[in-house]
Parts: C-alpha cells; structure tokens; sequence
C-alpha cells in the first residue's frame, strides 16, 4: 500500500515542477522576446550596469569561474561524478546523470537556434562570443548538472541540516554561473533565468522518469 501512495505522488512532483518550469520559460521568452518586449529594458539595463563596473581582480576570477562551466568543463566535473557513482554503483544515478547532460545541453543549442538572439553588445566587451544568447547555456548545464549531484546527496543525507547545505549548495553554485555569464557581459538577465527554468523542467523529466524506472524493476523482482 505505502509504495502504490508513493509513486503517484513523485508523479505527479515530477510533473507539477516540469509544469511550472515550463510556464516560467514561456512567460520570460514572451517578455524578453515577444512583441512589446516588456523585460528588454530591464534586460539593458542590468547589462550596462555590471558591465560599468566590472574591474580586477574579480573580472580575472569570475572569467576563471566561467570556463569552469563550460562544456568542456562540465563534462569533465560529469565524468568525476559518474566514476564516483560506478564506484557507489549507484547505476540509476548515473543513468540520470547521463539523461539530463548531455541530452539537456543539446535541447539548449536548439533552442539557441529557434530565439536566435543576440548577446549583449559592448564597445570594449569582456568577453565575445559569436553564438546566440537565449536561453543560457550555462546556466542550463550548471542548473542539471548541480540539480543531479543535490539530487543524489539528498537521499544521502543524514538530517535536515545536511540536506538543507545540499540545497543550498547547489542554488548558490548555479546562482554563481548564472551571474558570472551576467557580470562577463554575454548574456542577459532573462536568458539566464530562462536556461535555469529549462534545466529545472529537463531535470524534472529526467528524475522522475529514471526514478519511476527503479520502482517498476523493483516491484517486477519483489
């Protein structure tokens, strides 16, 4: 009786965030990009802000930062993290790992292609890049990757207390890449917010479904 309560509602959880998730992505894209354009301003705003004060060390440091959350580099923290999972043979892990990645960074470049907008434009920008700039590529990628990791700590967790420091961790970790791509000038406000909302629904779809995928094999060998 407990796991036949349990399953409908991680459903309908997984569900419900996937919901919502999409929703806010919709509602920022027709505000940044739709007719009107109601956050533009807000947008240019926030830009010219960070970018008038931007000096050193930190634009050194927050340059560091962010190609630390590249591709490359996300790759390279998922390959750590899948070897610490094989080693845990936390397989169902890795499979979620290896569904909201990969596969999720992917959906960004898509979408990328069907806003086509472009970045922040600077006399003396900080950093120049020629790809478009809705939704955030790394905030998406921080979003699943940090979002997979506090996933997986959670059901680690001893107390209250260790999973409140998960959760928080990872809001802070993907709230550090999502400001470093703001304050280096290449993306806006709303694009992060945007790749945060997308790697939120992805990581939804990914959770649950691998997660429904361990009950069903579980109840088959019970």
């Amino acid at each position: 009786m407990r796991d036949s309560i349990r399953l409908p509602l991680h459903l309908v959880a997984g569900f419900a965030l996937l919901v919502l998730a999409a929703a806010a992505f919709h509602a920022i894209a027709g505000a940044a990009l739709g007719p009107g354009a109601q956050l533009a301003a807000l947008d240019a705003a926030v830009a010219h802000w960070l970018y008038a004060r931007a000096s050193e060390p930190l634009t050194s440091m927050v340059m560091v930062f962010t190609h630390l959350h590249s591709t490359a580099g996300i790759a390279f923290l998922s390959l750590l993290l899948a070897w610490h999972l094989w080693r845990r043979q936390a397989r169902y892990w890795m499979l979620t790992l290896a569904l909201a990645v990969p596969p999720g960074m992917l959906l960004n470049v898509l979408l990328k292609h069907s806003y086509q907008r472009a970045r922040p434009s600077f006399d003396a920008p900080l950093l120049t890049l020629s790809t478009y700039s809705f939704p955030s590529g790394h905030a998406l990628a921080a979003t699943v990757f940090y979002g997979v990791l506090a996933c997986y700590l959670w059901t680690c967790a001893q107390s209250r207390a260790q999973r409140a420091g998960v959760a928080l961790g990872a809001v802070l970790m993907v709230g550090l890449v999502a400001f470093s791509r703001l304050y280096l000038g290449v993306h806006y406000l709303t694009d992060v917010v945007a790749g945060v909302a997308e790697g939120l629904g992805w990581l939804a779809v990914c959770v649950t479904a691998v997660s429904s995928l361990r009950r069903h094999r579980e109840r088959g060998l019970a």
